[in-house]
């Protein structure tokens, strides 16, 4: 059995972490498939002999029997009746809204409680709530996915640079990291925020700024014991390059900080959006978001299905994270056989 094999067999041992990622990436996989599972538009619709799919083009409402030539409404009761007539039929994801589709039936004041219709009600504008969280989820995952392997990549370059150097290199990075660690990353983001229109590449950019300091120090630790290894001066004394000792001898053994701090860092970079958002500070206010929810929850007290549902989503998707990154660290702890 390999070492990578023993590795997953302890991670499967653990049987909380290894629950917690079958969990986390069915989720996942239903969050990526999102449009097939939450949309206004049918998968596939036959009319007249002939076979339409709505979520990969736009039809005219004449294609269907309508009398306009704008993009066909597959929720107007017009257009349903000629769409189920004999010879004709739709086939419509599980839950039939999309994330910034209106409800324009709802008898009852907006944020409306959940009903049959929606499932978990509709927000301040009349949005499912439920589509939203379903999109909100997907864009958070890979917004923290975006942002750990963006900060990863940069901590593990600079701290393997530190710890390799050593000597005024080092000295020069520290202090750096010391004088650019307390710089007030919330003010900046509120004056970027002012200057430039929102976007999530803009937060991708900001937050990368700050997140790969925390990283640096755990690999620039590993570089600086392994440089001094026997291994380490054999190679330096046949002639093998700088990059290539840091490359294959001192990077896999350093990569175990790396591993078993993703998940936690993952986690880390999804309450960074989330608590942006709810500031306002975030995503566009049209862009699905868990912490867009959040705030609405708290300027609607009485809509309790927002704040509640928003929770249960966030909430879980950390603990899930943090069950798998425990798992992760004593996977890779030398320390237990």
């Amino acid at each position: 059995m390999g070492f990578g094999q023993r590795r997953w067999h302890r991670f499967k041992r653990n049987r909380r972490g290894y629950w917690s990622l079958l969990i986390f990436g069915f989720f996942f996989v239903l969050s990526l498939c999102a449009e097939l599972v939450s949309n206004d538009v049918p998968l596939l619709v036959s009319h007249e002999g002939r076979l339409y799919f709505p979520l990969l083009n736009s039809y005219p409402e004449t294609t269907f029997g309508g009398e306009f030539e704008t993009e066909a409404d597959y929720l107007d009761p017009y257009l349903l009746e000629k769409l189920t007539a004999p010879g004709s039929w739709l086939l419509f994801p599980v839950n039939r809204h999309s994330f910034n589709s209106i409800n324009l039936d709802l008898t009852v004041p907006v944020p409306s409680p959940p009903t049959r219709t929606n499932l978990l009600g509709t927000d301040d504008r009349g949005r499912d709530v439920l589509a939203r969280l379903l999109y909100g989820f997907r864009l958070s995952i890979l917004f923290g996915l975006a942002l750990t392997l963006v900060g990863t990549v940069v901590g593990v370059v600079a701290g393997g640079i530190q710890g390799f150097l050593g000597g005024r290199t080092d000295l020069f990075f520290q202090r750096f990291i010391e004088i650019w660690g307390a710089m007030p990353e919330l003010y900046l983001l509120i004056i970027f925020a002012s200057i430039f229109k929102p976007s999530i590449l803009l937060l991708l950019v900001l937050l990368s700024l700050f997140s790969w300091m925390g990283l640096s120090d755990y690999v620039r630790a590993e570089f600086l014991k392994g440089r001094n290894m026997e291994y380490v001066k054999a190679a330096r004394a046949l002639g093998v390059s700088g990059v290539t000792i840091m490359v294959r001898h001192l990077l896999p053994n350093g990569m175990t900080p790396v591993i078993t701090f993703l998940p936690f860092r993952m986690s880390a970079s999804i309450l960074a959006l989330t608590s942006l958002d709810f500031l306002g500070l975030g995503v566009p206010p049209s862009t699905p978001s868990l912490g867009e929810l959040l705030a609405q929850g708290k300027a609607n007290i009485d809509a309790w299905w927002l704040s509640l549902s928003t929770f249960i989503v966030l909430v879980g998707t950390l603990v899930l994270l943090i069950f798998i990154g425990e798992a992760l660290r004593e996977t890779f702890d030398p320390r237990k056989k």
